[in-house]
């Protein structure tokens, strides 16, 4: 008879990405995607988010909309946006497990505003238990902030509205700095492999 073979369970990592500047084209300062036409992927972002699921990483893409509050697009409108994007990206043959937007504006005062943890925190809630690692991918210093307050380690990517000469004005530094996500997929991908529990 064989020997029972023992039960392998994998440490959970997570990644959260921003949306803009980071899965697709930034607008710009002050800009908006307001529509699916307006919507154009960076080119990398679908292959380093097919590389990170495949490494066993949880990714949920968190995104401030503040058009939505200030009646430059509608709900409706993001929603369209999002179900296209998810079927662009399913299509490819990676996924996310969730997005979460928050549609306030700063004025609001909302909790779930980057820099605010809120949306962070609101995911981490659904996964049910604390992941080994976690990270939070993102294109500014908002994102940066919202990871240091959400306790996760902070990833910048100079794919949309931070830059690297502005260097010398950062807040803080964070814990990673790359050129875009698919540079920072891989190196989270080589530096932590999957975390076996015994």
């Amino acid at each position: 008879m064989g020997r029972p073979t023992s039960h392998i369970k994998r440490a959970m990592k997570v990644v959260f990405l921003d949306r803009d500047g980071v899965i697709n084209e930034y607008p710009g300062d002050r800009n908006y995607v307001t529509c699916w036409d307006e919507f154009h992927f960076i080119p990398t972002s679908i292959e380093a988010i097919k590389l990170l699921k495949k490494h066993g990483y949880k990714i949920f893409v968190v995104s401030n909309q503040a058009g939505v509050a200030k009646g430059l697009y509608s709900k409706d409108d993001l929603d369209y946006i999002t179900d296209n994007m998810l079927k662009s990206i399913r299509s490819r043959g990676a996924d996310l497990d969730g997005v979460y937007y928050c549609t306030h504006r700063d004025e609001d005062n909302c909790s779930c505003r980057k820099p605010k943890p809120g949306l962070i925190n609101k995911a981490l809630g659904v996964l049910g238990e604390k992941p080994a690692v976690c990270f939070f991918i993102g294109d500014s210093f908002r994102d940066m902030k919202a990871a240091k307050a959400a306790g996760c380690k902070g990833v910048l990517v100079f794919s949309g509205k931070e830059k690297l000469e502005n260097r010398g004005n950062w807040e803080f530094e964070p814990d990673y700095v790359f050129g875009d996500i698919l540079e920072a997929a891989r190196y989270l991908c080589s530096k932590y492999p999957d975390i076996v529990i015994s």
